[in-house]
């Protein structure tokens, strides 16, 4: 059987490219997504990558846009092949006080964050129902579960991810395909480390493990969710965010 192509949004930040690298060594042709403005560092790393041997590509779309994420299947489908997983990964914050907080930066983590799910997920989904196969693994945050002071744009964007979870999984279940959230804490992204020092002190003091998660425990869950292992599970929200938030 050929190999099967998985593609993921915001594939060259720090927990993209963690789960782009892990889902190459699990056997999948991987297509990372980016957005225009970032196309040389989405170069650079397409290079990065090959240069250690794995079997990847780029795709440019703005995945809050759904004319674009159409266009984009097309040309993976037209250059790679027919999509088998997605990993809705992508996502931006725009935090601010509700009484502060401007309607660009609401609709912005929106699009996003939330209704990119919809825009990549919806013209890859035929593709997959026709094969009786298919992984639709969806990033949303600790955030989503417990609320975040300042982050009432992204807490519901994350709390959204996971309703559409719920309602396609049950639409897809008996025709091959899982959908699955994974709701991460605080994991050890560049973006993390950049935090100052005593804040990121303070943020661990409140992980009951007294650490950061690492990118590469996000991607180990991708893989098995994404594997033929975890063919049971569906509709499923998991928690990886070293007890921080227990429901």
């Amino acid at each position: 059987m050929s190999k099967r192509i998985a593609l993921v949004t915001g594939g060259t930040g720090g927990i993209g490219t963690s789960i782009c690298q892990q889902l190459c060594a699990d056997g999948f042709t991987v297509v990372a997504n980016y957005i225009s403005f970032e196309a040389e560092k989405a170069q650079a790393w397409l290079e990065a990558q090959r240069a250690a041997g794995l079997d990847v590509h780029i795709a440019e779309a703005d995945v809050s846009s759904y004319d674009s994420c159409v266009a984009m299947v097309e040309k993976i489908k037209a250059d790679v092949g027919p999509i088998s997983v997605i990993v809705n990964n992508a996502g931006i914050t725009k935090d601010g006080v509700m009484k502060k907080m401007p309607v660009e930066n609401w609709m912005a983590v929106m699009n996003v964050n939330l209704n990119s799910v919809f825009n990549v997920t919806r013209p890859v989904i035929n593709d997959m129902l026709d094969a009786g196969w298919g992984r639709i693994i969806n990033i949303s945050s600790i955030n989503g579960q417990k609320g975040q002071f300042g982050q009432a744009n992204y807490s519901a964007a994350k709390a959204g991810m996971h309703g559409f979870t719920k309602a396609l999984a049950q639409e897809t279940a008996s025709k091959g395909i899982t959908v699955n959230t994974i709701s991460p804490g605080y994991i050890g992204t560049d973006m993390v480390m950049a935090i100052k020092e005593e804040v990121r002190n303070q943020i661990i003091a409140g992980i009951p493990m007294g650490r950061l998660g690492k990118p590469q425990e996000i991607a180990k869950l991708v893989s098995y969710l994404a594997s033929e292992d975890a063919a049971f599970i569906t509709g499923a929200n998991i928690a990886i965010n070293g007890g921080q938030h227990m429901f």
